[in-house]
């Protein structure tokens, strides 16, 4: 596997100044070299002895963090997930276009099945295992799906069916590009996404219009979210 992209590669570092208590120090160390084990050897070939090798610690180590490879893989799952989500959500805060917004976070997830397919595969395949990290990023799409209701962008009579059909066409097609079945990928998330925002009861031209819009940079992580995001692994 490649090395994790950008905005995800340094989602454990410590914020300046910073001073993590020892067992947090030794969890993120610990997910760090799990990171670089499944980059070499794939899920399958990702065993605990192997991560505290490349950590340089004994066994009993990580089993004082995680008793089984499968609570390493689901905190590495919520990791992942959390800062890319917040990563985006930064990205977007002095957009107050609800519609917009959602198409961003669309946009970006989309983005990690075209740029770096291996992990987006094994993002999806942790997310799978461990429905929880879904419900984690939830509420950033239902506060977004929110605001463009109340902005008259979206007309929906039911929340969770319209965020089930943004969550599910996502992952369906964050597969297939990551899967390289799709041989235009930017064409094909622009389609998309315009028929999501018109199922969302966005009008088709309004649907254009969002999706020519840019996507805003990423910007350096904020010490408030990076931290939350790794107080959820504890």
């Amino acid at each position: 596997m490649p090395a994790l992209p950008e905005p995800l590669a340094h989602f454990l570092l410590p914020e300046d100044g910073e001073r993590p208590p020892k067992r947090e120090r030794t969890r993120r160390q610990l997910l760090q070299a799990a990171v670089q084990v499944l980059s070499a050897r794939g899920l399958a070939g990702t065993s605990i002895q192997e991560i505290a090798r490349v950590a340089g610690m004994a066994p009993g180590t990580v089993y004082n963090h995680f008793r089984t490879r499968e609570e390493i893989f689901e905190a590495l799952a919520v990791a992942l997930s959390t800062t890319l989500n917040e990563r985006v959500v930064q990205s977007y805060q002095g957009i107050e276009d609800g519609a917009q917004r959602m198409s961003i976070g669309m946009r970006r997830f989309l983005w990690l099945g075209e740029t770096s397919p291996a992990w987006a595969l094994l993002l999806m395949q942790l997310s799978m295992a461990f429905p929880q990290v879904i419900e984690l990023i939830k509420p950033y799409s239902l506060g977004d799906l929110r605001l463009a209701r109340s902005q008259g962008r979206f007309r929906v009579a039911d929340e969770e069916a319209a965020i089930d059909m943004v969550f599910g066409t996502c992952l369906r097609a964050m597969t297939r590009i990551a899967e390289g079945e799709v041989a235009a990928p930017q064409a094909y998330v622009s389609e998309l996404l315009q028929m999501v925002l018109c199922g969302l009861g966005m009008a088709p031209a309004d649907a254009a219009e969002v999706m020519a819009r840019p996507l805003p940079p990423f910007a350096l992580p904020a010490a408030p979210l990076a931290a939350r995001a790794r107080r959820r692994l504890a």
